[in-house]
This record gives structure tokens, C-alpha cells and sequence, in this order.
């Protein structure tokens, strides 16, 4: 897997980590870290470009769903009472495959998921 990091500017700044390969189990920890270095030097809002991966585990979506928890605000989910999508994480151009694993688990109920990179990062800060 490797992955590269961009910034957009839309309404607000946003880093897009653009992702290759295979997320699974040997590679689903390099993904957290390299969201955990980016939000610790000041990343508020994270596209995850997928548009390159393979494949995506359960190891894989553990490491998707960690990195919603590093960007998650728990006062938002008080206020509305149940399940809102991330504000403050995106994912971009899923393949089919991956989409499906990625609406099988449940994570589109959290997370919005994006065809078009310019829609997607002209979504934050709205």
C-alpha cells in the first residue's frame, strides 16, 4: 500500500490522503499512523481518496473507523441524538467492490462517500 498526501482548498483547508493498493491487516496501521501524524500537525478536516485501492479488509475498515474517531466530535452526536456523518471525514471514488464492503459494514451511515474529488472537498466546512 502506499499513500500520498495532497491539500485542497475549498471553503476550508483539506488533506487528502490518497491511497493505493491493498488495506488490510499489513498495511490497515500504516494508514491510521499516517491519519494520526496529519490530524497531530493540524489536519481539522481528511478526504480519503480510495480511489486506488484494491481491496479493503475488516483490518481496513477498523483503521477507517479509528481515524473517524480521532476527527469525531462527541458533542455532535449528543446534540443530535443518534448517528450523524462526519463532518470532518470523507471518502473519495470507492471501487465497487470497495463500496460494497464499505455499505455492508454500515460505514455510509457515517461517512459520506464521494465520486466527483471537487464536490468532495467543496463539501467541508458547509
Amino acid at each position: 500500500m502506499e499513500i500520498t498526501l495532497s491539500k485542497e482548498q475549498g471553503r476550508v483547508p483539506v488533506t487528502v490522503l490518497h491511497v493505493t493498493g491493498r488495506v488490510n491487516l499489513g498495511t490497515a496501521e500504516q494508514l491510521q499512523d499516517k491519519a494520526r501524524e496529519t490530524i497531530q500537525a493540524g489536519t481539522v478536516d481528511l478526504l480519503l481518496d480510495l480511489s486506488g485501492v484494491e481491496s479493503l479488509t475488516s483490518a481496513g475498515l477498523r483503521a477507517i473507523h479509528q481515524i473517524y474517531q480521532l476527527l469525531h466530535d462527541d458533542s455532535t452526536k449528543e446534540q443530535s441524538g443518534g448517528i450523524v456523518k462526519s463532518p470532518h471525514l470523507k471518502l473519495l471514488s470507492p471501487s465497487p467492490a470497495v463500496r460494497g464492503v464499505l455499505k455492508i459494514a454500515g460505514f455510509d451511515t457515517f461517512l459520506e462517500l464521494h465520486d466527483n474529488a471537487q464536490e468532495a472537498v467543496s463539501s467541508f466546512g458547509g
